[in-house]
């Protein structure tokens, strides 16, 4: 019996471990689909700040329940302005904005390349440096890309995915810049304090949206799309990502984010009737490859999936 207790533990661990990766990836490519069916009920200017103010809103009592929680210093209050703009406000808003006039199948690729846009990010900065192998695998990406941009028959549209690029451009620049405090506060205090930065610089904008809103008329889907958004995608999914990441190497993990593409745009052609053409396979697949090749020199310093 006393030989067998300590073998069980590490199992047990284990399977919590990826059981809650699963859920994470599931959450996040749920939510592509749960943003489009939402978008019928509610314009993209009424549904992003809606999400922010919201998710602000859920992350106040998470943070206060949180044992040891970091504490604010006023010193980061510029850099914090900043971060919560990039990458809650620029990236939230224009993934939605980009989603509402493109397939959630070209959205997952273009969302998919952030780590791409960071390394280019990190090496304008001094951060990384880029090897033969990096700068083979951002060709190859930027190749996917173009035959995904050619992909009409798939209803992909250029400026959706122009505008979602943007997004995941705000949350490249959120990234780098969460280096010079990402060693002084836990992942609670750190989406805490980018949460509320985006919910105040939101407020304006929904309160004007919901002067001017049909409440009853947006009914029980539409609002249920907004908390599952808010709640589930913005807060929970990422507040048990960095737990995992705090069990698992960040190479490990971040390499589970290739599969997000996949699943929602498979779920994207059962639920929301997607085209799923040769060029989008052929397109979507290039861009996964050379994602992969540009990552694997990054080691331990993998970059997270980005949150939608």
């Amino acid at each position: 019996m006393s030989k067998t207790a300590p073998a069980a533990a590490p199992r047990a661990h284990s399977a919590l471990l990826y059981s809650l990766i699963a859920l994470i990836m599931t959450a996040w490519s749920v939510n592509f689909i749960v943003v489009k069916i939402t978008l019928r009920h509610l314009d993209a200017f009424t549904l992003a700040p809606f999400r922010i103010v919201l998710a602000g809103l859920i992350v106040i009592p998470l943070y206060l329940l949180t044992p040891r929680r970091g504490r604010f210093e006023r010193r980061d209050f510029k850099l914090f302005a900043v971060l919560g703009f990039f990458g809650v406000a620029v990236n939230t808003g224009f993934f939605t904005l980009g989603l509402s006039l493109t397939t959630a199948g070209h959205s997952a690729v273009i969302v998919s390349m952030a780590p791409v846009l960071v390394l280019l990010l990190a090496r304008a900065s001094g951060l990384e440096r880029l090897t033969a192998g990096k700068l083979l695998g951002m060709s190859i990406s930027i190749i996917g890309i173009a035959i995904l941009e050619i992909d009409r028959h798939g209803h992909g549209s250029f400026a959706g995915d122009l505008i979602t690029l943007c997004g995941s451009t705000g949350f490249a620049i959120y990234t780098v810049l969460s280096k010079k405090v990402a060693g002084k506060y836990d992942p609670v205090a750190m989406s805490t304090f980018n949460s509320l930065v985006a919910a105040v610089l939101f407020l304006p904008f929904a309160v004007w949206q919901g002067l001017h809103l049909d409440w009853a008329g947006v009914g029980w889907v539409g609002w249920a799309g907004v908390f599952y958004m808010a709640g589930i995608s913005s807060v929970a999914a990422y507040t048990i990502y960095y737990w995992a990441l705090q069990h698992m190497a960040a190479s490990r993990l971040a390499a589970f984010s290739y599969i997000e593409p996949v699943f929602v745009a498979i779920l994207g052609v059962l639920i929301l009737g997607e085209a799923l053409t040769v060029r989008f396979l052929v397109g979507g697949a290039l861009a996964l490859l050379g994602l992969y090749l540009a990552e694997r020199g990054l080691g331990e310093k993998s970059i997270p999936p980005e949150p939608v």
